[in-house]
């Protein structure tokens, strides 16, 4: 798909559109001035860009792909690798092993298509052996795990790009003017907000509810800070009328047990809130009491 920004004119402001990370994404500005406008639009999507092309697992140049290329010696790393590994690394203490970016390995095993093939026991322990954050070791300045091994950053790297585009964001409008310019940044339904919009009125989002039988959209208002979406509204396989979640448990290689369908996170930082919805999933029909004890304002769709 091209890669092109294109700017939509809105009652007090723009839209920006692009397509990155498999994502619509978009960046709402409260401003009059299309050129500002569309010089953040184009330095976000430059953002989200060069993350996409950095980490994915898809591309064999990416950082991951020559991680998984050389899987068995030693790799050197850069300073924003190492961060992004050591953040992989605390949510893997976190979870108690659950959050492990080592388990992509099982998508070979998986396919979420939305249809009724479930791989066999023998397919998923053929990959299962290859799934351990414990056999990787990792430094500033480089990374090893064993051979066959594989990482996969896109548990983290939609919420990493948002808060990168952010900072960038406040950097521009540092730059540009003294003014209040309320921007929001959205990638997938993963977005953040540099505050309200003018007036002190909260941004309007709407968060898709992956029913079964229908599509819906619930509201959320938000005026600072970030909120993440996880669930499997469109990732998911369904037999003999039982749904099965994209959401493995590592330990066992089959999916989550009774997760719920969606859940919307808010936190500070977007990375923040997509880890804790993550992590929550992960708990399966725990969720919901997993996210009142971390008293944080959250939505939950069963």
């Amino acid at each position: 798909m091209d890669r092109q920004v294109e700017c939509i004119t809105r009652d007090g402001g723009f839209t920006l559109t692009f397509f990155a990370m498999a994502s619509p994404c978009e960046v709402l500005i409260d401003t009059l001035d299309k050129r500002l406008a569309m010089l953040i639009g184009q330095k976000v999507a430059a953002e989200a860009w060069r993350i996409e092309d950095k980490y994915s697992r898809y591309q064999t140049t990416s950082v991951c792909g020559q991680l998984n290329t050389n899987a068995g010696t030693r790799c050197p790393i850069d300073e924003e690798t190492y961060l992004l590994l050591q953040f992989a690394e605390q949510c893997y203490q976190l979870s108690d092993g659950l959050f492990d970016i080592t388990s992509g390995v099982l998508r070979r095993a998986w396919h979420f298509d939305c249809s009724d093939n479930i791989p066999t026991e023998q397919q998923i322990a053929k990959w299962l052996p290859l799934v351990g954050w414990q056999r990787v070791s990792f430094d500033r300045h480089g990374f090893t795990m064993a051979k066959n091994m594989e990482i996969d950053f896109g548990g983290i790297g939609k919420e990493y790009a948002v808060d990168k585009a952010m900072d960038i964001v406040q950097s521009i409008i540092k730059q540009q003017t003294e003014a209040v310019m309320p921007v929001l940044i959205n990638f997938g339904g993963d977005l953040a907000v540099n505050g309200p919009r003018n007036s002190d009125q909260a941004w309007q989002v709407g968060v898709e509810h992956p029913s079964l039988t229908e599509q819906s959209v619930m509201m959320v208002s938000i005026r600072y800070g970030a909120i993440a979406t996880s669930g499997d509204a469109n990732r998911y396989l369904l037999k003999n009328g039982v749904r099965y979640s994209h959401v493995l448990d590592v330990k066992t290689g089959w999916p989550v047990k009774n997760p719920p369908k969606s859940i919307t996170v808010a936190a500070p930082k977007c990375i923040q809130a997509g880890l804790l919805a993550t992590l929550a999933l992960l708990r399966g029909s725990q969720a919901s009491e997993y996210l009142s004890e971390q008293e944080i304002k959250h939505w939950v769709i069963d």
